[in-house]
């Protein structure tokens, strides 16, 4: 079978699935519709690993399907097509195997939801969407896969809609997401406009000789690559929830525990780095737009990272957990680092859906219990969920030994990015040593964070009773009508102060009334997924840091993302890279950032292990090399010793409620700025446009003024009208006596 068959295929298989579930799911039943999108998820999965290998070590080229005619107007032309390099390969794997991984969870976590046909559809819905994103060969394609992926995000995050807390996060996402997606259609206007084009394999060879176009508004001088690629990145800050539009992110948490993993490991949030890698020819020509990710990037894995160590919701962690990676991911980016951005994308995926998975399976064994203060000492009762949940927990602290290839998934992707901007910073990239001190400060935090989450739910004392999982497991059913994944969301989410029995241990297991609740381990179609999942947290890293950073990775990514060339052009060039197979094309570096740009993508180069002899020029110092490693450990020494050593510290911490805990536990005031500002701001200035403008001004010179001043005449007039017969003869008598006045005064004058 050709791979433009396997990629059709792939593309469409899982939009059959949501057609089939979606319309026909009430007739065909409950199993059937998952069956059927299951399948179609995993026959995609199956056939992109296929494609993948053949990508990778079968020497298959770039190439472009397509499909159908999209817009024809004038010179806009855009496609429908499927367009596979190495970064499509790549997002491939990624979304369809944690897609149908998700998929098979979902038949455990949603065994009792009625509505499993349009969940299952929604899933799939979802994975077409983000298919059509990644395989994209203009940019319009590219908007259409991005809005779709909003769209069934909208659904999923509000799939529970009787809820209206679920409503109102689904309506936040969407809302924050047109933000950012207004300034990506903006950037997608710009490139036209300038261009005159938007498909890649056109634009990329472009961009060089076109470098140092400037647009004049307004007496300045805008930079045609700075303008275009910030805007664009707008668009990225929205839909990977970014600083300035992540509010919508922890909001998210209020969909299925499924749909979290899905948004937030393979799909949604990891659109806008891949982007940001997809366009890396436009941005190595906007080095004010490289700065600007950079920083943005950066100050996001901090503030996440900041806000994880005070949130008790345990999904909500992970959440925080999420948006500090994508930070990692953007910083790199930032410096040139494309590959080990989309290195860590990869390893990413696994060890985040294992982390989001393994959170639904203890939520599901405590009754829905998402509090982490309600938790402690599961160890024993969920062995399964607590060994893979320790491995993901392991693969995103990024512990591993430099100097030798010995370490989990995170190890080897975090660590080229943090040496990456480490070397940016020393061959002149202004913010590379602020990515660098911020990188590893973060890995600390992340540390810290993940180990708390493991410790204060797996080990100490047990802090609930069986009472308390029959209490939930009552208001489940009988509340929530099972269809409340936060039971008890509300109740949590009103106070910060330690929960009774964060310092004085419960008794776990003697409820009243002759119960006897425990939590319980999954069913086997959860803990399949989880078992997988930890595979590739485990041997991601290490199986493929050679094709992504290491010494083959010139070769994986040929034709697909920016490699900065040994002789580096002047700005006014054409391109001199290599140009794709009728898909995208690589473009040369300014001079002016070649350097930089070089030494950021050679940090990327060896990773963790590689021997010398395939190293590239530069290495860093052997303390920059440890470094990750040694704020890892100690985020390890120090969680545990709050939570294990001295079990209740944190707790005693939280009570005493700090200003510096309240800043980060209220996720430093952001919701309620924007409130301030943006929600009573439009509700005052909407107020001032309708009370003042539209009744006051309008209706009050218009049709109310005009009705009232009639109103006026004929009240005073109808006055006049007594009906009585002498008051008429008075008037008639004033009216001759009147005429008779007149008249002598005429003849007399």
């Amino acid at each position: 079978m050709s791979a433009e068959t396997l990629v059709t295929i792939i593309l469409f298989g899982p939009l059959v699935g949501a057609i089939t579930a979606g319309l026909f799911g009430r007739r065909i039943g409950n199993v059937a519709s998952q069956a059927v999108t299951t399948g179609f998820l995993m026959l995609s999965a199956v056939l992109s690993w296929t494609v993948f290998s053949q990508w990778t070590w079968g020497g298959l080229e770039p190439f472009t399907v397509t499909y159908a005619p999209f817009i024809h107007v004038g010179e806009f032309v855009s496609n429908w097509a499927f367009r596979l390099d190495g970064l499509s390969a790549v997002m491939l794997v990624v979304v369809t195997t944690v897609s149908s991984l998700v998929h098979l969870y979902s038949w455990g976590y949603m065994a009792e939801d009625p509505d499993k046909p349009r969940f299952f559809a929604y899933l799939s819905l979802f994975t077409f969407a983000m298919l059509a994103l990644i395989s994209a060969a203009d940019f319009m394609q590219l908007f259409f896969g991005w809005e779709g992926v909003g769209l069934a995000s909208y659904l999923l995050i509000g799939f529970w809609f009787k809820k209206p807390t679920a409503n109102a996060a689904s309506i936040k996402a969407f809302v924050v997401n047109r933000v950012g997606d207004f300034g990506f259609a903006l950037g997608i206007m710009t490139v036209f406009w300038a261009f005159g084009t938007i498909q890649f394999a056109e634009l990329f060879p472009a961009v060089a000789a076109n470098a140092d176009r400037a647009w004049e508004f307004a007496g300045q001088s805008w930079r045609l690559m700075d303008l275009a690629c910030a805007l664009l990145f707008v668009g990225a800050m929205g839909k990977s929830a970014q600083f300035f539009l992540h509010t919508w992110l922890p909001d998210a948490m209020e969909g299925p525990t499924p749909v979290s993993a899905l948004i937030h490991a393979a799909t949604m949030v990891t659109a806008g780095v891949y982007m940001v890698c997809l366009l890396s020819p436009m941005f190595e020509y906007a080095p004010v737009a490289k700065n600007i990710v950079t920083v943005v990037g950066a100050v996001t894995a901090l503030f996440a990272a900041t806000v994880g160590l005070t949130q008790n919701d345990i999904k909500r962690v992970i959440a925080y957990s999420t948006c500090s990676q994508l930070g990692y991911m953007f910083f790199a980016a930032g410096v040139g680092a494309y590959q080990a951005a989309m290195f860590h994308l990869f390893t990413h995926a696994f060890f985040k859906a294992l982390l989001f998975l393994g959170a639904g399976s203890v939520i599901h064994g405590m009754a829905h219990e998402q509090d982490m203060r309600r938790y402690g000492g599961l160890a024993k009762y969920l062995p399964v969920t607590y060994a893979v949940m320790t491995i993901g927990t392991i693969a995103i602290t990024g512990l591993g030994i430099p100097g030798v290839e010995l370490g989990f998934a995170g190890f080897y992707s975090k660590d080229a990015i943090i040496h990456a901007a480490y070397e940016a910073g020393g061959a002149g990239e202004p913010f590379g040593y602020f990515a660098f001190v911020i990188g590893v400060f973060v890995a600390g935090l992340t540390a810290f964070y993940s180990w708390r989450l493991a410790f204060f739910t797996f080990n100490g004392h047990a802090r609930w009773t069986s009472e308390d999982l029959e209490h939930h497991w009552h208001n489940r059913d009988h509340a929530h009508g099972h269809a409340d994944d936060h039971a008890t969301h509300a109740q949590i989410e009103t106070h910060d102060e330690p929960l009774a029995g964060d310092d004085h241990h419960a008794h776990a297991g003697h409820g009243h009334g002759g119960h006897d609740h425990k939590p319980h381990e999954s069913p086997w179609t959860m803990r399949l997924p989880l078992i997988l999942l930890a595979i590739g947290a485990i041997g991601a890293g290490f199986a493929f840091h050679h094709q992504f950073i290491g010494e083959h990775k010139a070769e994986f990514w040929r034709g697909a993302i920016y490699n900065a060339p040994v002789h580096h052009a002047p700005a006014h060039a054409e391109a001199t890279g290599p140009a794709a197979h009728e898909g995208t094309a690589v473009a040369a570096a300014p001079a002016a950032e070649g350097a930089a740009s070089h030494a950021a993508q050679t940090a990327a180069g060896p990773a963790p292990g590689t021997d010398a002899s395939t190293a590239e020029a530069h290495h860093a110092p052997t303390w920059v090399i440890w470094a990750p490693l040694v704020a890892s450990v100690l985020g390890l020494l120090v969680a545990a010793y709050v939570y294990l050593l001295r079990e209740g510290l944190g707790a005693r911490l939280a009570a005493r409620g700090g200003p510096l805990y309240v800043f980060f536990y209220n996720k430093w005031f952001f919701d309620e700025l924007y409130d301030a500002t943006f929600v009573r701001g439009a509700r005052l200035l909407g107020d001032l446009f309708w009370k003042g403008g539209d009744q006051k001004i309008i209706d009050g010179l218009g049709p109310d003024g005009v009705s009232a001043v009639s109103y006026a005449v004929g009240r005073g007039t109808g006055r006049l009208q007594t009906g009585y017969v002498y008051h008429y003869a008075f008037v008639m008598l004033l009216g001759v006596a009147g005429l008779l006045t007149y008249a002598l005064w005429a003849w007399n004058a």
